[in-house]
């Protein structure tokens, strides 16, 4: 496995651990999948704006 293929995995890891990190989104409470994709939505704009 290459270097670089293994430092791209890493950062997808990492994002999916703090993305669950928030509770709603661990949980999946909402009923409705588009409700559901733009709390994902949210959550990750704020992991990137950190």
């Amino acid at each position: 496995m290459s270097f670089q293929l293994y430092k791209n995995r890493n950062i997808i890891e990492r994002f999916f651990a703090r993305l669950k990190q928030f509770r709603g989104i661990a949980t999946h409470y909402d009923k409705l999948k588009s409700t559901f994709f733009a709390a994902v939505q949210f959550v990750s704009a704020i992991i990137g704006i950190n």
